[in-house]
């Protein structure tokens, strides 16, 4: 199957808030705008509190307005992906009433709010279930920031509880619309902070795919330097370290999110840097597709984002295709041959294969991002494998893997 192209649909007029003030017209014409580029799919984002207000009220008319705009996107030949718990959208927390201040309750961990969560995510994916253009939910948009640290209010939660709230999430989800591809989706903390409750067997073992998100502004290209090697192989990192905790060798990996964030990446090489970034993650075997974030600049008007989501967008304001844009809509077009099976791995051993305590390793400056990052740029092709299956009979030659290497060897 060849790999999907998408793109993670900012409205244009109003952001997310355009949910307010609904306009289908000016959803087609964004629509039109990302179609125009030969993309495949969006990924879309209800507000949870604009769709459900009260815990007991879901409302109908927002998810009407999710099913219309679902629609248009069909109609311009994108299929849709939807993120049910908003959540946290670049930089801003989106948290209804009944969970905050005077009803302030655990998001992960309080019953009525995980049943009342379900029943919202049911609600949506069931009203697009008969959609064949629907691909599925996505739980919510790095919901697991609420969990720790730094979040400035967390709902704190362990390990076992953040699995058992996301496994909940997706039967919900299963049961509602069945035969989707239903999944969560967590910021790099559940990759590189040891004490962080989500953790890469849950972002590897639940859901039927695996996302990870890509930011270099998380210490690679401040490390690297924006053209550095590290810097363009990142995404391609996290897939192929997402692998090694995988219990299913062809269970999918989807690149949820990427962007060229500025100044981390100079505009001048956004288009280079997205260029290089594809073409490095296209070698890995078993990804789904890519996302790119985002479709559409943030308007200026609107006050108080950090200074690079205003332009994130393959296109701007004025509707106008950036380089950028341009370079993800070539290598969508481009038609290359299937990744080859990698058969150097080099091993990681992050402590318990559950909780992964020794996660800060696998971060940025860390030994064993420092060692595949050396690897991959002299052009080994490294695969990723746990130290606790190296020895299991048959997960090597499953994988394709032929020859296993530590980070002691590398440094």
């Amino acid at each position: 199957m060849s790999v999907r192209f998408g793109v993670n649909y900012t409205p244009r007029q109003g952001w997310f808030h355009h949910w307010l003030d609904f306009d289908l017209d000016e959803v087609r014409a964004d629509f039109d705008d990302i179609a125009s580029l030969g993309l495949d799919h969006v990924r879309v984002f209800p507000l949870w509190p604009v769709f459900q207000p009260n815990r007991t009220l879901i409302r109908p008319r927002a998810v009407e307005q999710l099913v219309l705009l679902a629609d248009a996107a069909a109609e311009r030949g994108l299929d849709v992906a939807v993120d049910g718990l908003q959540g946290h959208l670049s930089s801003f927390d989106f948290l209804p009433s009944w969970v905050t201040t005077w009803h302030r309750r655990n998001l992960f961990t309080d019953p009525d709010v995980i049943e009342a969560q379900a029943r919202y995510l049911a609600e949506l994916a069931g009203a697009l279930a008969e959609r064949p253009h629907f691909l599925g939910m996505t739980v919510g948009n790095e919901f697991n920031q609420f969990s720790g640290d730094p979040h400035p209010d967390p709902d704190r939660v362990d390990a076992r509880e953040a699995g058992s709230w996301a496994r909940r999430m997706i039967e919900a989800c299963d049961a509602a619309a069945p035969g989707r591809a239903h999944l969560h989706a967590s910021y790099d903390a559940a990759w590189y902070d040891g004490t962080h409750p989500f953790t890469p067997a849950h972002a590897a073992r639940i859901g039927a795919m695996t996302a990870v998100h890509s930011w270099v502004f998380n210490g690679t290209a401040q490390r690297h330097g924006s053209d550095g090697a590290a810097t363009g192989l990142h995404a391609a990192y996290l897939v192929e370290l997402s692998k090694a905790w995988a219990t299913d060798p062809a269970r999918p990996v989807w690149l949820q999110e990427v962007g060229a964030p500025a100044p981390f990446v100079p505009p001048e090489r956004a288009a280079s840097f997205a260029r290089t970034t594809l073409l490095n993650v296209l070698d890995c075997e078993g990804l789904w597709g890519v996302t790119w974030w985002c479709s559409h600049d943030v308007d200026r008007a609107l006050a108080d984002f950090p200074e690079l989501e205003y332009e994130l967008g393959l296109f701007t304001q004025g509707r106008k295709v950036k380089p950028v844009g341009e370079a993800v809509a070539g290598v969508a077009r481009d038609s290359l041959p299937a990744a080859a099976p990698r058969r150097t791995a080099l091993v990681v051993d992050a402590g318990d294969v559950v909780s992964a305590p020794l996660r800060p390793m696998l971060a940025p400056g860390g030994a064993y991002f420092e060692a595949w990052m050396r690897l991959a740029s002299d052009g080994a092709r490294p695969a990723v494998v746990l130290a606790q299956r190296v020895g299991e009979a048959g997960h090597l030659v499953g994988r394709g893997v032929e020859e296993v290497v530590t980070v002691e060897q590398v440094l």
